[in-house]
């Protein structure tokens, strides 16, 4: 037998038919890098391309997002709400907007103005950030609030922190401004971020970091500031989830242990967990959403999770309400405490005075009003975006009816006309078209191509003034209209911007004035913003007679013919009176057919109506205010008096744009 010891290696030269050849250190160490930021063509085969990957971020977003779930009933929890925002077309004014918003009265501890401050500084400049941000394509939207929140004296540091971690992650400088908020129950910080990285590149945020990786780095921070949860807080916590009319974290623990049965049994590990399980368990029997089949066995109701929320929702509307009531010092019953439903089947219009307005959702802007309405109840009415509730102050008389989202006839006229013009439409065209319809309702056409162009870009208007109308016209139409009515459930129309107890001796024709002329007037119930409005009309009446505007026949009062008219001229004299001492210019009052050209100056709010101030070359003339002339203030506009409203035009009235 040979010896161990007589085995020699010999070096030699590589198979030349090895199908590849070993990788160089180097080279794998760049692979696995490659790979935790998310790239390699395997991973991209077996799970395909979602974008969660792209932009930075990415690999520490999934890291971050890999830790035990279970973490999170030991650590303090910060609950971060995100948004991309487009600066495209409009997005600078809307930027500008909510740079508004977030700085708005009220938002402090003392309820003073909410102060923007950055990085380095206590005090940003917001023009000087905007202006910075001119030309980028989007920017990025935060909230951050830690569940803690109140615990802190300050959140500047804690955000300061938290921007620091985060450029360290992305490997970038970033520009921000923030905002802290103490107004609500949880003080939180809005933090908006530029849409440019330190190189002038766009900044593209890989979407795990958005939803998982920020969130952890702010869960560390506030876990170093105030330790993490002992095991008698979480306890506590876990205990008041049992009784919750919302959906809980037991909940959804419940859920996920669903047997192949359909069931969810009441025993757990321990007997703390059992307790929480069976507690909660009776507490969903009692509400109707778990059935007991057998002992320590349940089956839940198909729609808990939806039906939960739905109750955690309206539980929140409801101490909204009385907050707002508490702060007044009065606190309506709670049977008279309403939702209102825009798409109920018998929803109807509203009318009433608002209590409060404010924001239900502060990331997508959307509002809510309360509103004491004549049916003697108040009611909370979610009004969307983009509702301009800066004019519907507290104490504002409004009417709010269900948005329909439908096609309108002029729609379809239009559509008709252009496919008779080979796809164009024009005022001429219609006039064609329809022989008995007149100029100034064919313009009510290009009025409503206009107000279209603006908003969804559907329609293009040529240089000779006609309209290039497409095929599927309709079907855009109809998709648009379905979007408005999502994004603004409600439709919110003032009938009086000043309160009711201002309206009973006003030299103006008032809300009060037209539910005493009207037919069918509003239906008022003795109690609540009913049983005010009916004592106000009786004053008003009286106060009718004595100015000669009504007389009492047979115990009853009745208003003269041309009461509204009168009212209205009158207070339009007083004004233009008023307005002629401030300016040193003759007024000049409108009448009926006559065309009013100038300047538009300003908007006017009388108690009557909204006036537009026109100014000429020697005098000014108050008329009707219309909502297109908003965007031409300094502008030269003309239109024509028509029975007590103007159709307004810029240019000429034919061929060039109607903004009425």
């Amino acid at each position: 037998m040979a010896s161990q010891d007589e085995f020699e290696p010999h070096l030699g030269r590589m198979r030349a038919k090895q199908a590849k050849p070993p990788r160089k250190f180097l080279h794998r160490v760049l692979a696995a890098a490659n790979l935790a930021r998310g790239g390699g063509r395997s991973a991209a085969k077996t799970r395909g391309f979602t974008g969660s990957r792209t932009g930075r971020g990415a690999g520490v977003g999934r890291v971050l997002s890999a830790r035990d779930r279970f973490a999170a009933f030991r650590r303090r929890r910060v609950i971060i709400k995100s948004r991309i925002v487009g600066l495209a077309g409009k997005g600078p004014d809307g930027a500008r907007a909510h740079l508004r918003y977030v700085q708005r009265d009220g938002t402090t501890r003392d309820g003073e103005r909410g102060q923007l401050y950055g990085a380095e500084a206590d005090k940003a400049d917001g023009k000087a950030y905007l202006d910075r941000c001119q030309g980028d394509r989007h920017q990025f939207r935060f909230i951050v609030s830690p569940e803690d929140g109140s615990e802190y004296e300050d959140l500047k540091p804690l955000t300061r922190r938290l921007m620091a971690r985060m450029e360290e992650d992305l490997g970038t400088r970033l520009d921000w401004v923030a905002v802290d908020h103490f107004n609500t129950g949880h003080p939180h910080t809005h933090i908006i971020v530029r849409g440019r990285d330190d190189q002038g590149r766009d900044l593209i945020i890989a979407r795990d970091y958005i939803t998982h990786g920020m969130r952890e780095r702010a869960c560390e921070l506030v876990d170093l500031d105030l330790g993490p949860r002992s095991d008698a807080a979480i306890e506590q916590r876990l205990h008041a989830e049992v009784e919750q009319d919302r959906l809980t974290s037991i909940d959804r623990r419940l859920v996920r242990s669903i047997d192949g049965d359909g069931l969810v049994s009441g025993t757990g590990r321990d007997a703390f967990e059992q307790s929480l399980r069976t507690g909660r368990l009776r507490k969903l029997e009692q509400l109707g959403l778990a059935a007991p089949v057998a002992r320590m066995q349940w089956r839940l109701a198909p729609d808990l999770a939806d039906t939960l929320r739905r109750l955690g929702e309206r539980g929140d509307i409801i101490r909204t309400m009385q907050r707002a009531y508490a702060e007044r010092g009065t606190t309506p019953p709670l049977a008279d405490l309403a939702i209102y439903d825009p798409t109920a089947a018998n929803a109807r219009s509203l009318v009433g005075r608002i209590v409060e307005r404010g924001l239900s959702d502060e990331l997508n802007e959307r509002h809510y009003l309360i509103i004491e309405a004549t049916d003697g109840r108040s009611h909370y009415v979610d009004i969307g975006r983009g509702e301009h509730v800066d004019a519907q102050a507290a104490g504002a008389i409004v009417r709010t009816a269900p948005t329909v989202a439908s096609i309108r006839e002029a729609d379809r006229t239009i559509a008709k006309v252009a496919a008779a013009n080979g796809g164009r439409y024009t005022i001429d065209a219609h006039l064609r078209h329809d022989p008995t319809a007149a100029e100034a309702f064919a313009e009510t056409h290009v009025r409503r191509l206009e107000a279209m162009r603006r908003l969804m870009r559907s329609v293009a208007r040529e240089p000779d003034g006609s309209w290039i109308i497409a095929p599927d016209h309709l079907d855009r139409v109809a998709a648009y209209e379905a979007t408005r009515a999502k994004e603004r459930p409600v439709s919110v129309d003032v009938l009086s911007s000043q309160p009711l107890e201002k309206l009973i001796d006003a030299e103006a024709a008032t809300w009060l004035d037209r539910e005493l002329a009207a037919g069918t007037p509003e239906p008022l119930r003795d109690a609540g913003f009913g049983h005010d409005v009916r004592k106000a009309q009786a004053r008003r009446r009286q106060w009718l007679v004595v100015q000669g505007f009504a007389e009492e026949v047979g115990g009853e009062i009745t208003g003269r013919p041309d009461m509204i008219a009168a009212l209205q001229r009158r207070e339009l004299l007083r004004i233009g009176a008023q307005l002629s001492r401030e300016m040193g210019m003759p007024f000049a009052e409108p009448a009926s057919g006559e065309r009013v050209a100038g300047v538009y100056r300003r908007p006017i709010d009388a108690i009557s109506r909204r006036l537009a101030l026109i100014e000429r070359s020697r005098e000014f003339t108050l008329v009707p205010w219309s909502p297109v002339l908003e965007r031409n203030i300094g502008k030269s506009v003309s239109g024509i008096v028509r029975e007590g409203r103007i159709s307004w035009a810029v240019g000429r009235q034919r061929s060039g744009p109607s903004i009425s």
